[in-house]
């Protein structure tokens, strides 16, 4: 099992505090497509960042195929409906809690 950290790149950095009932919606949707992922305990962290920056979302993910979660990713509202990016990336070492 590896761990992997994805990144929601928004439109604009004040999106989080200022989506249009349209991104509204669409973020409703991709919340509801990882929500399974959260249920199941593979996801470690999800929700909005904010800092000096903006906002973005965060993601740490536990997960056995890399090839399936970039489907996943790819297939979730926000990037088809090209709302915002989501960038994943693979961590080399670290450590995670240890699972319930």
């Amino acid at each position: 099992m590896s761990t992997y950290v994805f990144r929601l790149k928004a439109p604009r950095p004040t999106f989080a505090l200022d989506m249009t009932d349209e991104e509204r919606e669409i973020m409703g949707r991709h919340a509801a497509h990882w929500r399974p992922r959260v249920e199941s305990g593979e996801m470690v962290v999800f929700g909005p960042v904010l800092d000096s920056t903006g906002s973005w979302g965060l993601g740490v993910i536990e997960a056995e195929d890399e090839d399936e979660l970039r489907a996943f990713a790819a297939a979730d509202p926000v990037v088809t409906t090209k709302t915002a990016e989501i960038e994943l990336g693979k961590m080399l070492a670290g450590f995670v809690r240890p699972r319930q």
